[in-house]
């Protein structure tokens, strides 16, 4: 589990869902959440958080990610890639830390990644979880 700890800085409600704004470091996260300030007491600006994101909803990106809808990107170095038969743990290393993923072995070799390489870590709204 990809880990890291923020500061809530924005928050936008609709009925019972959020659309939250997470600064780690210098990168802006989002995350779209079942709940709203009203529902849960952490949900507030200036918040510290924790952010989880899973090395599995992790998609890496070798080129311009600009027109891709996904609002969570960090770019990185690759530092480590362990190849198994299906799936490869691709870890990069990144300005707020290290973040891993986890994606199939074709698409290691697909994109010809190797350490040195210079990647995108990108991440959908809905996968990325917070807690207090």
């Amino acid at each position: 589990m990809n880990t890291f700890q923020g500061k809530i800085t924005k928050i936008e409600s609709s009925e019972s869902l959020s659309l939250v704004q997470i600064l780690v470091d210098d990168v802006l996260f989002k995350t779209i959440l079942l709940e709203t300030p009203e529902t849960a007491d952490y949900l507030k600006e200036n918040q510290s958080v924790n952010l989880y994101f899973k090395e599995t909803e992790v998609v890496l990106a070798k080129r311009n990610v600009d027109f891709i809808s996904m609002q969570n990107k960090i770019s990185g170095i690759i530092s480590n890639i362990e190849k198994d038969v299906l799936l490869s743990k691709v870890e990069i290393k990144t300005e707020i830390g290290f973040v891993k993923s986890i994606i199939t072995t074709f698409a290691v070799e697909q994109l010809q990644l190797k350490i040195g390489d210079k990647v995108t870590a990108l991440i959908k709204t809905n996968e990325i979880m917070i807690s207090e």
